[in-house]
């Protein structure tokens, strides 16, 4: 349940960032509702989770996801560019990520 627990969280934190920047500095008031809610909740999640798993494994595996998720939609919905040099970098996560699942 835990890791379960992990990926609502993760999810949570994408769509904190992806309001976050949507809020343009927290001058707009919807976007803003949603970043401080999407937080709460995504933190709330990764509570839960981190009952079970390690701190450094959970911690650095909701980040690892949130970014992730952050980089990928943020090149679809702000039209945001995908170099070569990032994509090599968001598979040294992903690498990272499965390691830490694989050992935990």
């Amino acid at each position: 349940m835990a890791w379960i627990y992990l990926l609502i969280a993760a999810v949570f934190e994408v769509a904190f960032a992806l309001s976050t920047n949507a809020s343009k500095g927290f001058t707009r008031l919807w976007p803003s509702v949603v970043a401080v809610t999407t937080t709460v909740v995504s933190v709330y999640f990764l509570s839960l989770s981190l009952k079970t798993l390690d701190v450094g494994v959970g911690y650095t595996i909701w980040t690892g996801l949130g970014s992730l998720g952050t980089v990928t939609l943020g090149a679809i919905l702000y039209n945001e560019r995908i170099t070569t040099p990032k994509a090599i970098s968001f598979m040294a996560i992903i690498g990272g990520i499965v390691g830490l699942k694989l050992t935990a």
